[in-house]
């Protein structure tokens, strides 16, 4: 898939996943579900907020710390990395894992912004007593046209469930940004450069944005 589209698809699906209101009650799910539905009912009720809304840098810190407690960055940030993870440094593990942040956060919270006339449908999951891992499966639901499908790797650690990965119509998240990653690494010739291109790109949208 192109990446570009896959980009623009984690900017519509995956938010509104998020954001949209559900079609069954909170007691009705199951903890992994829960924990996307905590999530997505406090998103829910700021997007109403039209002069909230207009404020990209307080839409931005909204919804990283409201995605941050059912979302598992270390792991992501690992995971996209790969091999890599294993041979940074200390800092530029620190260093990739925040500008990663602050990327996926920022594109999430221009969908947040755009995007309003969603519903969420939960499917059923299959869970074994006592298990720590799953897939949460769901449909985003927009009139009049397809059901998107989105789902997510969860794990319990602590008694607390986070998302790992997403996968849009069968793509892995992960697995999009690490070939991307890997790709820049080679291009650029470190993994440093890419987290200071990265830092660069991040700092310069949320300027253009708040001007």
């Amino acid at each position: 898939m192109n990446v570009k589209r896959y980009a623009l698809l984690v900017f519509v699906a995956v938010v509104m996943a998020l954001t949209a209101t559900s079609r069954v009650l909170a007691a009705d799910l199951l903890p992994p579900q829960q924990a996307i539905e905590s999530a997505s009912s406090k998103l829910q009720q700021k997007m109403q907020d039209k002069d909230f809304i207009k404020d990209f840098s307080k839409v931005a810190a909204f919804v990283n710390d409201t995605i941050l407690p059912s979302t598992d960055f270390d792991k992501i940030s690992s995971l996209v990395l790969g091999k890599l993870w294993k041979s940074a440094t200390a800092d530029e593990r620190e260093r990739f894992k925040h500008e990663f942040q602050t990327l996926l956060v920022r594109t999430y919270s221009r969908a947040f912004i755009e995007f309003k006339d969603w519903s969420i449908r939960y499917l059923p999951i299959e869970m074994e007593a006592g298990a720590n891992k799953v897939i949460v499966k769901t449909e985003v639901l927009q009139p009049g046209l397809q059901p998107v499908s989105v789902n997510y790797r969860m794990l319990e650690s602590n008694g607390s469930w986070k998302a790992y990965d997403i996968m849009i119509e069968g793509v892995s998240l992960v697995t999009n940004y690490r070939t991307t990653f890997t790709n820049e690494i080679q291009t650029k010739g470190s993994l440093n450069a890419v987290i200071e291109g990265l830092a660069k790109r991040n700092s310069e949208a949320l300027s253009a944005k708040n001007s």
